[in-house]
């Protein structure tokens, strides 16, 4: 990919706007959709003589300490035994969630998240792996996507054997920056060694995949100061990254504050960093995925951008089918055929409703036949970079003629093409893809105030 955005193109589209990891985006989920309409849709989707396989997410929300940029749903404390409740409490949701669910259907994907999932002693880990087996109908021939989110400095050798033992196969690192006077900033202390041992670690447990999450766009960043934590990653060898843009929103994320906004780096130089990044990894060998993931060839997404199976959800791009997709834990969102239903956010509202032996469920939303189109087209242009106008509606530019105009000034500025036949993504486009979705968004369109997005670059 060849990265040619110029200055004014960037300040023409540097919007905000969804990451549509769902559409609808959850801003729009609506508290009338409740237990009983999460019930309704989970009965419906073991219809039919082959049942899509099952997602499984688990949200950890401890941390020990507390990274500044973070925007994640977390609780910060040293106090370890607060997660004796919360798994007791996970626990009897597996049972609920799992009770509603054909027992055949395999689960293909297993996801923990965070939070840091490793705030777990190993014994609790081994438990609630133990309680969903016994509750889901895991594989045991190491063949799905069995993912956790990782802190490099609350793992140890040790901890990755047991990891690997449980039956995950992929891991993913944060590190973020590997540049001290960044790391001091947003309070988040890593070194290299100490990333690289437990990579290493990794690798000799013979994990599938191996990632490291970075961010661009924090306190003190240059193009010279990523180019060396760059260097130090393409040494490293991970098989996938993801290169997130830091989002500076404290008026919505408290500890954000704690951030000398005067110490960010310009738009420009941001955007300095993000192509300078696209042509290091590249350089490199990794293939770009999309929005903000890279993989080396032979991992299994460059592969699935390759045939066509791509997928993207929750947890970012996946390379298994769709499956129907199954979060429990506070503020974990779920996708249940036209479904989506989010759990509530706080941990004591979570025990009361668990501990009743109620679903957790407090708001979502049910996909109508616009909702569906719009979330097809969405999902192309993402995963695939391309939109087969007739596979997706018969009259298809009837159906989006308003959209399509609003599309014209971004085919004259060379971010897309447009035929009878079809919508494809050309190489600047692919950098400003959100925008181009939002085209398609009509709730973006309707809303007003304040939105709690990131900006496209």
């Amino acid at each position: 990919m060849t990265v040619t955005l110029f200055p004014e193109l960037v300040r023409r589209y540097d919007r905000s706007g969804p990451r549509y990891t769902s559409y609808p985006p959850a801003t729009v989920f609506d508290e009338g959709f409740g237990e009983a309409d999460y019930r309704a849709a989970a009965a419906q989707s073991n219809q039919g003589a082959s049942p899509r396989p099952l997602s499984l997410y688990f949200h950890i929300p401890f941390c020990s300490t507390v990274c500044y940029y973070c925007a994640c749903n977390k609780i910060i404390t040293a106090n370890r035994s607060r997660a004796v409740a919360y798994l007791a409490a996970l626990e009897q949701e597996i049972a609920l969630q799992a009770a509603l669910f054909d027992t055949r259907r395999p689960v293909e994907q297993l996801h923990w998240g965070g939070g840091t999932p490793t705030f777990l002693s190993g014994e609790q880990m081994q438990r609630l792996m133990q309680t969903t087996r016994r509750h889901f109908r895991m594989r045991d021939d190491d063949e799905g996507e069995y993912s956790v989110e990782i802190d490099p400095r609350t793992v140890n050798e040790h901890d990755m054997a047991l990891l690997r033992e449980l039956g995950f196969n992929r891991v993913s690192f944060g590190v973020q920056d590997f540049d001290p006077r960044v790391q001091k900033a947003v309070n988040r202390l890593q070194s290299y060694e100490q990333t690289l041992a437990v990579m290493t670690a990794a690798r000799r447990h013979a994990f599938h995949s191996i990632g490291i999450d970075l961010i661009y766009g924090l306190p003190f960043q240059s193009v010279e100061s990523f180019s060396v934590t760059l260097d130090k990653v393409v040494e490293a060898g991970p098989d996938r990254l993801a290169v997130f843009n830091y989002a500076h929103l404290p008026e919505i994320f408290k500890t954000q504050r704690q951030i000398d906004a005067s110490a960010l780096p310009s738009p420009e130089e941001k955007l300095r960093i993000l192509a300078f990044t696209i042509e290091r990894l590249q350089e490199a060998g990794y293939v770009y995925i999309g929005m903000d993931h890279f993989a080396r060839p032979e991992d299994a997404l460059a592969r699935a951008l390759d045939d066509g199976s791509l997928q993207r959800n929750f947890q970012g791009f996946s390379s298994h089918a769709e499956c129907d997709l199954v979060a429990m834990g506070i503020t974990a969102i779920s996708n249940i055929g036209d479904c989506y239903a989010q759990n509530v956010r706080d941990i004591d509202a979570y025990y009361a409703r668990i501990g009743a032996g109620r679903l957790a469920v407090f708001r979502g939303v049910r996909l109508d036949e616009d909702d569906r189109l719009r979330r097809r087209v969405i999902a192309d242009l993402i995963c695939h970079g391309r939109v087969d106008k007739q596979a997706v509606a018969a009259d298809f530019d009837g159906y989006f003629a308003d959209e399509l105009a609003r599309l014209e000034p971004m085919r004259a500025d060379g971010l897309i093409e447009d035929d009878a036949r079809s919508i494809r993504v050309l190489d600047p486009g692919r950098l400003l893809v959100r925008n181009i979705c939002m085209v398609f968004d009509r709730y973006l369109r309707r809303a007003s105030g304040a939105q709690r997005f990131s900006r496209a670059i």
